[in-house]
C-alpha cells in the first residue's frame, strides 16, 4: 500500500491505499443537476494517464504530429496542457489539506476544479490536489502528479484476484439505479430511476472500440440486453447487409467462442486494469472492454420478475406490487466517454470512420446518445 505524500514538505496528505485501475466513468458528466456518488472506493487509488483540466490549447493550435505523441488521432476540440498522471482517490481518504477558498471554479452546487488545484498542504501551503463535488460530476479528488509522491509503507503486497475468483465473487454493477437530485426531482422527488450511469459510460467506451472493430462493416451483437445498449447505435452508424461481424460475451468462466467470432466483449480487471485475453484459435478476435460489473450483469443477468410464494411473501422475495421500477427512455450511451475513447483509436485515422465521426460532431447524433 502507498500514502501520498506533498512534494515540498513530505507531510502525508492520504491514507494508505491500494492502486486500481481508472473507472471508464472517471471523466463522465452525467445529466443536469443531478448528485453522483464518489468516483473512488475508499482506501484505493487510480492514476488518469491523461491531461486534466487547463490550461488548454484550441485544436488549431497543435501541431498534429504533436496530437499523435499524446494519443489523439482525430481533431478535438481542445486538448488539456496541464501535467498528465493524476491521482484520483476518494474526498475522503484526504488528510492534512485544505480548501483553497478562491478556487471554487464556475461551479453551482460544488467544486468542479475549472481554476486548477483547489486544495493545498496544511503544512506548507503547496497546492497539492483538485476536489471535485459539483453536480453531475463524479465525486473525486486529484492528487496533482507535479505536486505529491507516493511512498510505499507496506512491502507486502496482496496479489490481484485471479480471473476465476472475480468470476465466482466479482460484483455486478445493475443496469438501472436511482438517480439523487438538488432540491427534489421530477415529480417532487428527490430521486428518479435512471439507466445506470457507469453503464452509460461504459457502453460510450465499448462503443468505440465496437466501431473500430468493424472495419466500417455491420456487426452483430447478442440477443436481449447487450442489443439493447449496443445495437440501436452500431445499426445506425454502420452499413446495412453482408458481410456482418459477429460479437459475443467471452471471458472467465465462460465457453469458449467458436473460431470465426470476430469480436469478443470481456472483462477488463478491476484492479490490474488488464483486458482478458483468450486462448487460441480466437486469440486474433478484437477485444473490447466491459468494466468488470458490467460484464458480470450481461452474461448473468439478474431476474426482475416476482417470485411465487406462498402466505406471508418473505422480506427477500420480489414483489409485483408497486412494479420494480424501470427507466422510460431507450438505453443511451454517454456521448462524451464514447468520443473521448475514439479519437484515441489509431482505427480513427480511417476515412470511413473519420466520416463518422465528423458527422457525430456535427450534431447529428443526438437521437443516438
Amino acid at each position: 500500500m502507498f500514502v501520498f505524500v506533498c512534494a515540498r514538505c513530505d507531510s502525508e496528505l492520504t491514507v494508505p491505499l491500494s492502486q486500481v485501475s481508472l473507472p471508464a466513468h472517471a471523466r463522465q458528466k452525467y445529466g443536469n443537476g443531478v448528485q453522483l456518488p464518489v468516483l473512488m472506493e475508499s482506501g484505493t487509488f487510480a492514476v488518469d494517464p491523461d491531461p486534466w483540466r487547463r490550461p488548454w490549447r484550441m485544436w488549431d493550435e497543435i501541431d498534429p504530429g504533436e496530437a499523435e505523441t499524446r494519443g489523439i488521432y482525430a481533431p478535438v476540440y481542445a486538448l488539456s496542457d496541464s501535467a498528465p498522471g493524476a491521482t484520483v482517490i476518494a474526498p475522503g481518504d484526504v488528510r492534512g489539506t485544505r480548501l483553497i477558498a478562491e478556487k471554487r471554479g464556475g461551479a453551482c452546487c460544488g467544486l468542479d476544479g475549472a481554476d486548477g488545484p483547489n486544495m493545498a498542504c496544511e503544512a506548507c501551503d503547496l497546492p497539492v490536489a483538485t476536489r471535485v463535488d459539483d453536480c453531475s460530476l463524479w465525486q473525486a479528488v486529484r492528487l496533482s502528479s507535479d505536486a505529491v509522491r507516493r511512498v510505499l509503507v507496506d512491502g507486502a503486497h496482496a496479489a490481484p484476484l485471479s480471473w476465476a475468483e472475480l468470476a465466482a465473487k466479482g460484483k455486478n454493477t445493475p443496469p438501472f439505479e436511482p438517480i439523487a437530485t438538488w432540491g427534489g426531482g421530477r415529480f417532487g422527488s428527490s430521486h428518479y430511476w435512471s439507466w445506470s450511469p457507469q453503464w452509460e459510460a461504459a457502453a460510450g467506451q465499448a462503443l468505440a472500440h465496437l466501431l473500430a472493430a468493424s472495419k466500417g462493416q455491420p456487426v452483430k451483437v447478442p440477443g436481449g440486453l447487450t442489443a439493447d445498449v449496443f445495437q440501436r447505435v452500431l445499426d445506425a452508424l454502420l452499413p446495412a447487409g453482408p458481410p456482418t461481424r459477429r460479437a459475443v460475451l467471452a471471458g472467465p468462466g465462460r465457453p469458449s467462442p467458436d473460431a470465426d467470432v470476430d469480436i469478443l466483449l470481456v472483462p477488463v480487471h478491476p484492479q490490474t486494469g488488464q483486458t482478458w485475453t483468450p486462448a487460441s484459435p480466437t486469440a486474433s478476435a478484437y477485444l473490447v472492454p466491459l468494466p468488470l460489473g458490467v460484464w458480470l450483469w450481461l452474461v448473468s443477468p439478474q431476474p426482475y420478475l416476482p417470485v411465487p410464494a406462498s402466505g406471508r411473501i418473505p422480506q427477500d422475495v420480489l414483489r409485483d406490487d408497486p412494479l420494480p421500477p424501470r427507466p422510460n427512455y431507450l438505453f443511451r450511451a454517454d456521448r462524451g466517454t464514447f468520443l473521448h475513447t475514439l479519437v484515441r483509436l489509431p482505427a480513427v485515422r480511417s476515412p470511413w470512420l473519420r466520416t463518422i465521426l465528423a458527422n457525430l460532431t456535427q450534431g447529428t447524433s443526438a437521437a443516438l446518445f
